[in-house]
């Protein structure tokens, strides 16, 4: 299996180089307000702040923050909060699943051309302050430097794409060609994953570019090495759900993908991702619960090999693709 060599990742303060980067938590939201789950809004900066100093605390030195366009990120807030806690904070820029959205979101109304144009100025040139129909204010860091994304995100259904998801696959594959960003997609229950790769890799996407998040909904290790094949990596971000099923059943699944072949694309996240899953905002269990609850029980396990591929090398890996 090959993979392009670690370069520099695009941070929200600027290019770090890949091998700084050190534990790194693959999928979160800092920031996050969708229709889908109303109550459940992160939109406060101080305890969105407040709950990455958690995480830093816990021994997490960098993050992928996966609120795409639309959906309430806020990057010049993520940018004081990555400056505050020296925290290293990869911004994403794309677009979710349709369901996010709604038929009158004024996304539904972009051609491909106009999303990838979007996503291009994102990574390349700046995010904007705000994500409305017309923005075109730059976001600016603490220092005045432009706060870019690093990340681009698709996001589709349970076994289907929408024509709406379409377009934005085809919008990310085109950012992709133009920036060399790596890619996170969202699956639902990791239904339609061959299916979305064949896609991307028929606009000219590698697949050692492209994240695939939450295929643990799933928990088939079979199924995880064989996608691992592909040369895609694997994010495992579903612990603490323990109304589907425990922990160990996770941690299982992911020992043994790793023994079939997978452990050079595993990556390890929370994706916490609500106001009452945020300790900051008076929920449970929070952002540190991976390091405080997960990462030990691989420990214990004498799995440091597959912390320090999970945690530093493969992350470094897919995220470094910036100057190379």
């Amino acid at each position: 299996m090959t993979s392009a060599s670690p370069g520099s990742v695009r941070t929200v303060l600027g290019d770090v180089e890949s091998g700084l980067l050190g534990w790194t938590n693959y999928h979160e939201h800092l920031f996050q307000v969708s229709p889908l789950l109303p109550g459940d809004e992160l939109d406060d900066e101080q305890r969105s702040g407040d709950e990455a100093g958690l995480a830093k605390a816990g021994g997490i030195n960098a993050m992928v923050d996966a609120t795409p366009i639309g959906l309430g990120r806020n990057p010049e807030a993520t940018a004081r909060i990555s400056a505050k806690h020296s925290l290293h904070v990869v911004a994403t820029t794309g677009m979710h699943r349709e369901a996010h959205y709604g038929s009158d979101h004024w996304l539904q109304d972009r051609s491909v051309e106009q999303l990838t144009a979007l996503l291009v100025r994102d990574v390349a040139t700046s995010m904007p302050t705000v994500d409305e129909a017309d923005s075109n204010t730059p976001a600016r860091g603490p220092g005045g430097s432009p706060v870019r994304a690093g990340v681009l995100k698709l996001g589709i259904g349970y076994w289907e794409i929408t024509d709406f998801e379409r377009r934005a696959l085809a919008a990310v594959a085109a950012a992709h060609v133009v920036t060399n960003a790596p890619i996170t997609i969202h699956l639902e229950y990791c239904t339609a994953a061959f299916e979305v790769l064949d896609l991307l890799r028929a606009e000219g996407v590698d697949s050692d570019a492209i994240g695939l998040a939450h295929v643990d909904r799933n928990p088939d290790p079979g199924l995880h090495a064989d996608l691992a094949a592909t040369g895609a990596y694997l994010g495992y971000d579903g612990f603490a759900r323990s109304r589907n099923w425990p922990d160990s059943v996770l941690l299982d699944c992911f020992t043994r993908a790793a023994e079939l072949g997978a452990e050079d694309r595993l990556l390890l996240g929370g994706d916490v991702a609500r106001r009452s899953r945020y300790v900051a905002y008076g929920g449970m269990p929070g952002l540190a619960y991976l390091t405080e609850r997960v990462v030990p029980r691989l420990e214990r396990a004498g799995r440091l090999d597959l912390i320090e591929s999970a945690m530093v090398r493969n992350p470094a890996r897919w995220l470094g693709r910036f100057g190379i």
